[in-house]
């Protein structure tokens, strides 16, 4: 009895993401944003400071 429920259950869900997602939706509609490249730059400070690879004073009390 169970499994006849859980059987109706699963053919309803089907047949309503079947109905729902099954247009044809374009990108712009959908929420898909192209990738730019390049967004980044100019974020990033280079050189490296010279302490860098010091321990942070946060995680003195681990080491």
């Amino acid at each position: 009895m169970l499994q006849t429920v859980l059987k109706q259950e699963l053919l309803h869900y089907a047949k309503y993401l079947m109905e729902n997602y099954s247009q044809d939706v374009s990108p712009q509609e959908h929420g898909v944003k192209k990738r730019r490249s390049g967004i980044l730059k100019g974020t990033f400070v280079l050189p490296l400071p010279d302490d860098c690879d010091e321990p942070l004073e946060d995680f003195k009390e681990y080491m």
